[in-house]
């Protein structure tokens, strides 16, 4: 299993998205979602996630806060983890990302998008802050369709 992370940085009802459009063989081309990566040996999700809002945005995340976890199954291809993030204090200055075009979106104008229909699920619960940590099983299919989107018991981070 794969294990990553991903984050929403907020502030003034918008987040900040990033749109994939910068590499050619990108399995989220054209879609938009939140920054984040693989968690390197030894690193823990939380320091994941700090280190990859630095490298991607320019920004230091000084309130990140643990939401939940996705599982990604696919019958072609190795499973994933992912651990979800948000932060609504941060210090810096953007700076362009070598993957993708970074925008602030309304919060009202996110599910309109071009997002993985797994996303939406979660990002409905982050948009309306809902409180609660969740945990989400997604199986897609071998065209990465969205199969099943099942919740489960939330775990802690």
């Amino acid at each position: 299993m794969k294990y990553s992370t991903c984050g929403y940085l907020y502030r003034d009802g918008k987040f900040l998205m990033l749109y994939r459009n910068a590499k050619k063989d990108d399995v989220n081309h054209g879609k938009w979602i939140g920054v984040g990566g693989k968690t390197e040996s030894g690193e823990t999700p939380r320091e994941c996630m700090i280190r990859e809002i630095r490298e991607e945005t320019g920004y230091e995340a000084e309130s990140l806060q643990y939401r939940g976890i996705l599982y990604f199954r696919y019958p072609h291809k190795e499973c994933e983890k992912i651990w979800i993030y948000t932060a609504d204090r941060f210090s810096g200055t953007e700076k362009i990302c070598d993957e993708g075009r970074l925008e602030w979106i309304p919060s009202a104008e996110i599910l309109s998008l071009p997002l993985w229909e797994g996303d939406i699920p979660f990002l409905r619960k982050l948009i309306g802050n809902d409180p609660n940590i969740f945990c989400l099983d997604l199986t897609y299919d071998e065209h990465d369709n969205l199969l099943e989107c099942r919740e489960r018991e939330a775990e802690q981070e």
